[in-house]
């Protein structure tokens, strides 16, 4: 039988009973200190004395202590099987973390860079890493997990309150790791549902026959916009020109820039092979003045098209 009914109790529990434990023997032995102090004093004591040992005192602190410190273990422990034991009933959500954002994937192929969750029901965040150690850390459900790189892992809580709550990563994993945040949004169950179903179809989704050019092309520029957010890029590009860990989309497409290939510098003009060879091979053409960091990213051809447009528009 659990004692717990959510991970936020569970940790909660066991926190409160360590810091009580802590505060009392922290009174208790200061108390007992000042009383030392107070009764055996110099000046009521002069000459000192030989004190002969207390078996049942002793006794006392030996068995107290250890009982406390059995009673916190177990609390722990059960508190922490209950965090690893996930409800048959919970709501599945593929989490993926890069440098430097979280990615998270439904059960009907929908993703999104927020965590949209149901109010009341269990959710389960199936975790994995696209390059380096990350942490996902959701400190409203006192819920943390190192993610590995080719190691899968999972956590689970359950939200109460609807609401919008804060997601870190607890790793340091990089130049922008301090930027690599999100949201868990607790929403009502129906609309929870209703979000999960709409714009389900893929971010680069081929328009509709009988679209004029400019219709296709405004699509796959909204599409293009889109896949920066849930592929990552925005977390090292801007589009307003500021700089950050790589080139900014501003301006870029058609650019003339210095790149460093096999060693060599070189100048190249920004177009649409480049483009596409700087997402599939990051490391071939590293801009002047900028660190070879960029991860591989999962994508299809679809996709690259669709920044590429967007790339466009931003020129």
């Amino acid at each position: 039988m659990d004692w717990f009914s959510t991970t936020t109790e569970a940790v909660n529990t066991a926190f409160y009973v360590m810091l009580a434990v802590c505060v009392t023997m922290l009174i208790l032995v200061t108390v007992l200190m000042v009383a030392f102090v107070v009764r055996y004093r110099r000046k009521r004591h002069p000459k000192a004395e030989q004190i002969e040992g207390n078996t049942l005192l002793e006794i006392v602190w030996t068995v107290v202590p250890t009982i406390l410190a059995l009673g916190m273990f177990y609390i722990g422990w059960t508190g922490y099987k209950f965090m690893r034991h996930v409800p048959d009933n919970a709501v599945q959500v593929n989490a993926t973390g890069r440098m430097w954002s979280w990615e998270f994937e439904y059960a009907n192929g929908k993703k999104s860079t927020e965590l949209y969750v149901p109010q009341g029901v269990p959710v389960k965040v199936n975790l994995k890493s696209a390059d380096v150690l990350h942490s996902f850390y959701v400190p409203a459900y006192r819920v943390k997990q190192d993610v590995v790189p080719g190691m899968d892992t999972y956590l689970w809580f359950q939200p109460v309150d609807t609401g919008i709550f804060d997601i870190f990563c607890a790793e340091y994993c990089g130049q922008r790791h301090a930027f690599m945040m999100s949201k868990v949004v607790v929403v009502p169950m129906d609309d929870f549902l209703g979000w999960v179903e709409k714009d389900v179809a893929p971010a680069a989704a081929p328009t509709a026959d009988g679209a004029s050019e400019e219709e296709r092309t405004a699509e796959l520029i909204a599409a293009g916009e889109r896949l920066g957010k849930v592929k990552g890029c925005n977390a090292c590009h801007s589009t307003d020109g500021s700089r950050l860990v790589g080139p900014t989309y501003k301006g870029l497409f058609g650019r003339t820039e210095t790149v460093a290939t096999n060693g060599e510098n070189r100048q190249i003009i920004v177009d649409d092979e480049y483009i596409r060879r700087s997402i599939l091979e990051p490391a071939a053409d590293v801009v002047e003045g900028y660190q070879p960091v960029m991860p591989k990213v999962e994508i299809a051809d679809e996709e690259i098209n669709a920044i590429m447009e967007y790339l466009k528009s931003l020129r």
